[in-house]
């Protein structure tokens, strides 16, 4: 069987959503001919802790695990959080927050840690690399970001030892959605640019998990058009429960999984919401993962708050039982290039779906195809939101191609080709 090293900087117990992916698509490999090896770091410390996900860490998947520099605990203690705090990314990039320490640690962050905070594992991963290399002779390199940091670890060690390297995007690099309304200096914005297209352009495959992320990807660098693939983020069926919850409540919840920002802020759904209760329905908001003050607040303005439940992370099989047992699911589209993780999860529960992106097509067409929901504008002004999705009935066999099962056959593929 042949090997492949993957390098991820998440990996479990880190609870960070960016680690599923590799996670799940490994486990399938070896059904497909290759057998995975890990890079990752000895300790996550911006991410919630998930102990769940070590229990789906295939036996013989050999991980390597090394120090990691990272500014986190400066960064904690000049906000003055304690240690022990974790660092909610909602937060780290939050509109409302003007203080001059936010505002000061937001700037370095773009300006300082290029391309990304995590640019201290550089030297130490290669290190690391070496060492599984030379023991354990794999064909191929995959790396995941972001953080973005590992696509130049992967770079470097391709050119070292003439391995194959397939960088797969998660989120896109330089004009990530987040950066969003903060300034760059034209030095920091020209390096992120130069080690984007030095990726861009020696990895032997790239990989896409959105067909627009992959377009506007191959407009910037025409070079890449040959070497693209798109392999969705999908979902892994065997973490849902076996059965459907015995029974629905009398009262209809409306669910957000995952983190929202100040710019995700979907004002008009508040307000449907509070007109859906005024009239005697039954309505509750449910979220699971962080909240950023801003969207909080537009929940409060509206009057929604003895209706809501914070409930914070949570493992992820708890997260796939409250998608399971929600009347209907909700998520918030960042952009175009944007299909939201949860989207394919959300299909696999198979409840209504309601969305909020803007010129967001290949998110039309998924909810189309599975006749699971409906996306509207942020700026939408209707209040039948409610009543457009109601209707629909969701096919459960539309969602079983974004299995990661079937992910993980073509990235097996991929990796055939280039050895």
């Amino acid at each position: 069987m042949k090997k492949v090293l993957f390098i991820s900087y998440y990996w479990p117990p880190s609870g960070k959503n960016t680690l599923h992916w590799p996670l799940f698509v490994m486990r399938h490999l070896p059904e497909f001919g290759w057998q995975p090896g890990v890079l990752t770091v000895e300790k996550d410390s911006f991410s919630f802790s998930d102990e769940s996900l070590c229990a789906y860490i295939a036996p013989d998947v050999k991980v390597l695990r090394t120090k990691v520099h990272d500014p986190f605990s400066l960064y904690k203690k000049f906000i003055g959080k304690k240690q022990s705090d974790p660092l909610i990314g909602s937060e780290m990039f939050s509109h409302t927050d003007t203080s001059w320490r936010h505002r000061l640690a937001v700037w370095m962050r773009l300006n300082i840690f290029i391309p990304d905070a995590r640019i201290g594992w550089y030297c130490p991963a290669l290190r690391g690399g070496e060492s599984f290399i030379d023991e354990e002779k794999p064909e191929a390199i995959v790396t995941i970001g972001p953080p973005h940091s590992s696509h130049l670890i992967g770079r470097k060690l391709s050119r070292r030892f003439g391995l194959p390297h397939v960088a797969v995007f998660i989120d896109p690099w330089v004009d990530i959605a987040y950066y969003r309304g903060y300034q760059r200096t034209k030095w920091a914005l020209a390096l992120d640019t130069h080690w984007e297209r030095s990726v861009m352009e020696s990895a032997r495959r790239l990989v896409f998990v959105t067909h627009d992320m992959c377009s506007v990807y191959m407009q910037k660098y025409p070079c890449i058009s040959e070497k693209s693939d798109i392999l969705y983020w999908g979902y892994s069926g065997e973490l849902f429960p076996k059965n459907k919850p015995a029974g629905k409540t009398k009262e209809e919840v409306l669910l957000h999984a995952g983190n929202l920002y100040d710019y995700q802020n979907p004002q008009s759904l508040w307000k449907n919401i509070r007109y859906e209760i005024d009239r005697g329905r039954p309505l509750r908001l449910r979220f699971v993962g962080t909240v950023s003050s801003g969207i909080r607040q537009s929940i409060e303005t509206a009057g929604l708050g003895p209706y809501t439940a914070y409930l914070g992370f949570l493992p992820l099989p708890q997260v796939l039982e409250e998608m399971e047992a929600a009347t209907y699911l909700l998520f918030c589209a960042t952009e175009k290039r944007h299909v939201p993780g949860k989207l394919f999860e959300y299909l696999r529960a198979g409840n209504r779906i309601i969305g909020f992106g803007d010129d967001n097509e290949e998110i039309q067409m998924i909810l189309q195809k599975a006749h699971a929901g409906k996306l509207f504008p942020y700026q939408y002004q209707g209040t039948d939101i409610f009543q457009q999705v109601q209707s629909m009935t969701p096919d459960p066999d539309a969602a079983a191609q974004f299995d990661r099962k079937i992910i993980a056959q073509g990235l097996a593929k991929i990796l055939d080709e280039i050895t």
